[in-house]
């Protein structure tokens, strides 16, 4: 039999390859600021959290600050969380207290607030504090998928909002093929074993969303600004911070899922996405690309480019290993050649009386274009045609797609001429007048393929047009869903930037364990986050763990890439160093795919 070694003969420090890091947890305190010139702040939770790779010892007194909208109906909404994160707690309040107007030593209604809250949370234990005086409904907690313990892994959360009480399963079904659709393709597979995924119940006494601005009877309030198939906000936003902050380690990312059957979402603070068959996983995993990668639009027409997909300036490309004959190639910080002549967002409703029609400028120095559109209420072909210059593109909808959303491209491998062109959308089933809608029109022309290539795979500098028509440059075509909603992987820059974003906060080493067992022999087991050879679902990819062990500085060779060593019972130090290689990873200047233990055994067993 083999027991535990007792703890007062074993020293233990946990290390990245990047320096030192304590065993124990940071804290983190997250605000609620106002954002307009008051600036005051609202303490939403303090408490111990989740390892940060960032942090450096106590002793630093280093602080991370995060920051993240509150999703909002405005274009500029006027909330914000904000996010410290330290091991030193006086540091730590203090720095708040510095992004505040009002004084954050007041005590609240729970009695607890500044200093006398880090006292308080210590001196009891309590892992998590909510402030926030607002009522958390029920919440039910189900697991939907687990690969490990909440507090060394990324939880997502998926809240129910417009299910009623006897709506509890299809909830739970809808959360469930969410879950599948995201964990079962490249989109997070590869990532799976670092995520945990729960479906949290609230009954709604209403069924659905709201439209027009106005919420039903739910939990968290989502609805419509309008009648329009596109945002998806939430009238009780204060419930949705304090619910997911009310389950600690459980909530790293809350969704917000609206029982309707129609396009709708929104990223931020929380996501919010519906439980549509064709665009609930689409909408999800383009938002939650935002929330865990921390990067901005690769489409046309948007206002935030940033993050490891987006550059301003050619010198500054940051993904060039991706790129292939980095080295000799002499073109290989040329842009693809391109433009966007045209670009609008209508969002509206069409009808029989007359067509919607836009017209724009082209130079006719392109050799190709490409016409995007996205539409909502047409089931049928027939319903609509789509005029280029009075020529019919014979668009063909989506199969079974009915009423909701989708996205179409029809590309012409031929120039546009010099001069005036005009499209037009013409209604013919004026039964769907106040159902059928024009959502967005785009025009892109591209270069010869000697200038521009579009080849599926191949990275490079493409132009990206915000909606004030400034430049940025992204790694694909339309290679990413990050760019095209409908695409359902991520590109290898977005994906090495998961990988990296995940592992920020993970440790690959689960638990380490000292044991001796009844011939006096000291084994040791070190127990991994389940990838590469211990995965449960293997992956195409290549990955493998590499395992080293020494002793007082001396490498043990014959334990090499072992997880379970025996190693007699000599005194001394230990220490085995964990790395982790993926091809999903190219670069790793952080040394987030390390992990190690250092610990000095000075008594024998007994």
């Amino acid at each position: 039999m083999k027991t535990l070694l007792a703890t007062s003969i074993v020293a233990f420090t946990l290390a990245a390859s990047t320096g030192a890091y304590w065993n124990s947890r940071p804290y983190q305190l997250t605000l609620r600021r106002e954002t307009n010139t008051i600036s005051s702040c609202d303490i939403v939770s303090f408490g111990e959290t989740q390892l940060h790779k960032s942090l450096l010892p106590a002793t630093s007194g280093q602080i991370i600050r995060q920051h993240n909208a509150v999703p909002s109906a405005e274009s500029l909404g006027d909330k914000e969380i904000i996010r410290f994160l330290s091991y030193n707690t006086n540091e730590l309040w203090l720095r708040a207290q510095l992004e505040c107007s009002n004084d954050l030593s007041f005590v609240g209604p729970s009695g607890l607030g500044g200093l006398e809250t880090q006292v308080s949370f210590r001196d009891q234990g309590v892992l998590h504090g909510i402030m926030l005086d607002v009522p958390v409904p029920p919440l039910e907690v189900v697991s939907l998928l687990q690969s490990g313990p909440s507090n060394n892994r990324i939880d997502l959360a998926f809240f129910s909002d417009g299910y009623t009480m006897r709506e509890r399963d299809k909830f739970l079904d809808d959360a469930m093929r969410l879950v599948t659709d995201l964990s079962s393709n490249q989109t997070f597979s590869t990532v799976r074993p670092l995520l945990n995924f729960w479906a949290v119940f609230s009954p709604s006494q209403e069924s659905g969303v709201g439209v027009n601005g106005k919420a039903k009877r739910t939990p968290f309030g989502l609805y419509r600004d309008g009648t329009e198939l596109r945002g998806l906000y939430a009238n009780n936003s204060d419930v949705a911070l304090m619910a997911c902050a009310s389950l600690g380690n459980k909530c790293n990312y809350a969704i917000l899922l609206g029982n309707d059957p129609l396009y709708g979402g929104l990223g931020g603070e929380y996501t919010t996405t519906t439980a549509s068959l064709a665009n609930g996983a689409l909408v999800l995993r383009h938002e939650i690309g935002h929330s865990i990668i921390d990067v901005g639009e690769e489409y046309d027409g948007g206002f935030a480019y940033f993050g490891v997909n987006a550059v301003h300036n050619l010198s500054d490309v940051t993904w060039t290993h991706w790129l292939e004959h980095q080295e000799d190639d002499a073109n290989l910080f040329r842009a693809e050649r391109s433009t966007m002549p045209m670009q609008a967002y209508p969002w509206t409703l069409l009808n029989t009386t007359q067509p919607w029609t836009i017209s724009f400028l082209s130079s006719g120095n392109y050799a190709r274009h490409l016409i995007k559109f996205s539409l909502s209420g047409f089931p049928d072909q027939d319903d609509l045609v789509i005029l280029f210059d009075k020529v019919d593109l014979r668009w063909t909808p989506r199969k079974d797609i009915g009423v909701d959303r989708w996205h179409y491209d029809v590309y012409e491998d031929t120039s546009l001429s010099a001069g005036v062109h005009e499209i037009s959308f013409v209604l013919k089933n004026n039964a769907l007048e106040g159902s059928a809608q024009l959502c967005s029109v785009e025009v892109l022309e591209y270069g010869t393929e000697a200038e521009f290539n579009a080849t599926l795979g191949h990275y490079g500098m493409f132009p990206t047009f915000s909606m004030d028509n400034d430049t940025s440059y992204r790694p694909t075509n339309d290679d990413c869903l990050m760019r095209s909603v409908t695409k359902p992987n991520f590109c290898k820059v977005c994906l090495e930037g998961l990988w990296l974003s995940l592992l920020k906060r993970v440790d690959l080493i689960d638990n380490f364990k000292i044991m001796c067992g009844d011939d006096r022999h000291r084994t040791f087991e070190v127990d991994l986050v389940p990838l590469a050879e211990f995965r449960e679902h293997p992956v195409s990819s290549e990955e493998r763990y590499t395992i080293a062990w020494s002793k007082d500085g001396k490498v043990l060779a014959q334990f090499a890439n072992m997880t379970h060593v025996d190693v007699g019972d000599e005194v001394g130090t230990y220490h085995v160093d964990v790395q982790f290689s993926t091809e999903e990873v190219r670069v790793d200047k952080d040394g987030l795919l390390g992990a190690s233990r250092s610990f000095t055994v000075t008594e024998p067993c007994l």
